[in-house]
């Protein structure tokens, strides 16, 4: 299975990874580069983060919103925005996160919403994490509740303007979406991990697959557990073995490794013809980042924990990344992920959003990579599993040889059932409920 540089390299482009780039340019310039040319590419990154993103020139009106609200059933949240027109966008929470973050949505970002032209959303969107200092909390603590209402207000917003949620943060690039299969056994001994994401493939018919190297266990409380040792140097080559040359591969090790570490692996992914590494280590080492990125071949992803727009600046500008993946939850909604994908394709780069399991993720996922220009052919996925009651009119959400359509209804493009939304409760104060 061993392969040199050139014939990774033809694997690559044959594969749609690279699309028009060749793999030596795929987003990457030399490691060393000239002061006055980093300041050309800051200077016209700067430009790109100046331009709006929310297509205000659909709404000839203004759209004030009246009431924005959290609510909350068991484990589950809702967020529900009316404008004093009488429309109404509604989205569904990260609950997993909302259950210990929601007093920030209700005492932080709630009251600066209010009475705002919802069509100035990207200056709202900028301008709230200066109120309260919010900035302080930047990071998941600010991004999940921050993306939960953005989602509700872009719901409404293109249920008035009747057009998808894609329409509204840029055009339709990608009416069906070509997902990869992400996976999350890190834990489980070789054979069983085998077993269950050979089980999840055929399920979805996915036609790429992502892998977790490293040993980071973070399913624990035991300070001094470690990974199986040489159960990456063991996984990589079966994994290719197993699915054959067809199968798209990547890896993400979730930063679990040193600079040596990861430059190691890498080369083994390498061998395999694995098409991207992600986070090989920990997210915020922007330097060890761009060290890993150049001394390989495969192109390096991350983003999943990026929370700044000038942290993604940086690893544009300086080389870091070849691909970025900011979380639509995490980092705080679509249009700051679609400054972020902006920024990437201005030098090359390509965008696959990291996608947050649970609830309805993979439907914000799709409309967010229906609107990018710069998507890579595949893009992660962990299925349709929803504890939410909807309808969707206009897609199955089945996936057909590893492809998914994209809602076309307005807004988020799916109706979610009376009677589940009535089983919320409206959270008014400060009290956890249990």
């Amino acid at each position: 299975m061993k392969t040199n540089r050139r014939k990774f390299i033809a694997t690559a482009i044959a594969s749609g990874l690279a699309a028009s780039l060749p793999l030596s340019s795929y987003g990457k310039t030399s490691s060393v580069q000239n002061p006055d040319a980093l300041k050309e590419k800051y200077a016209k990154l700067d430009e790109i983060l100046k331009q709006p993103v929310f297509k205000k020139e659909l709404f000839s009106s203004p759209v004030i919103i009246e009431t924005l609200e959290l609510l909350r059933y068991r484990n589950s949240f809702l967020c529900r925005v009316r404008s004093k027109d009488g429309a109404e966008g509604i989205s569904v929470g990260h609950s997993g996160q909302l259950r210990s973050l929601y007093p920030i949505f209700t005492n932080l970002l709630q009251p600066f919403f209010l009475n705002k032209d919802a069509r100035d959303l990207d200056l709202i969107l900028e301008k709230v994490y200066v109120f309260s200092l919010n900035f302080r909390l930047s990071g998941m603590a600010l991004g999940v509740p921050l993306a939960t209402i953005e989602f509700a207000i872009l719901d409404m917003m293109g249920r008035i303007a009747v057009k998808p949620i894609g329409q509204l943060i840029g055009d339709i690039h990608h009416p069906e979406v070509a997902v990869y299969q992400a996976t999350e056994y890190r834990e489980k001994p070789v054979a069983e991990s085998m077993e269950l994401i050979k089980r999840d493939v055929a399920e979805y018919n996915a036609k790429a697959l992502k892998i977790k190297v490293g040993g980071l266990m973070f399913g624990t409380t035991d300070m001094n557990a470690v990974g199986p040792v040489g159960r990456t140097e063991t996984i990589i080559p079966l994994f290719r073995k197993t699915f054959g040359d067809d199968m798209i591969l990547y890896a993400d090790s979730n930063g679990f490794y040193s600079v040596e570490e990861a430059i190691r692996v890498g080369k083994l992914l390498e061998e395999y013809h694995f098409q991207f590494f992600e986070e090989p280590v920990p997210f915020d080492w922007y330097e060890e980042t761009k060290q890993v990125a150049d001394a390989l071949t495969i192109p390096v992803a991350g983003g999943e924990q990026e929370y700044s727009l000038h942290g993604f600046r940086w690893l544009i500008a300086n080389d870091g990344l070849q691909i970025v993946q900011p979380d639509t939850f995490y980092f705080g909604g679509m249009i700051r992920a679609m400054k972020v994908a902006k920024m990437a394709q201005a030098f090359g780069k390509k965008c696959t959003p990291h996608m947050t399991g649970g609830d309805l993720g993979f439907l914000y996922m799709m409309h967010f990579v229906s609107a990018l220009p710069n998507a890579l052919p595949f893009h992660e996925f962990k299925g349709f599993k929803t504890d939410v009651i909807f309808e969707c009119k206009t897609s199955p959400l089945k996936s057909v040889n590893g492809m998914v359509k994209v809602p076309t209804g307005p807004g988020l493009g799916v109706v979610i059932d009376p009677e589940f939304i009535k089983k919320h409760q409206i959270i008014k104060d400060f009290i956890f409920l249990r």
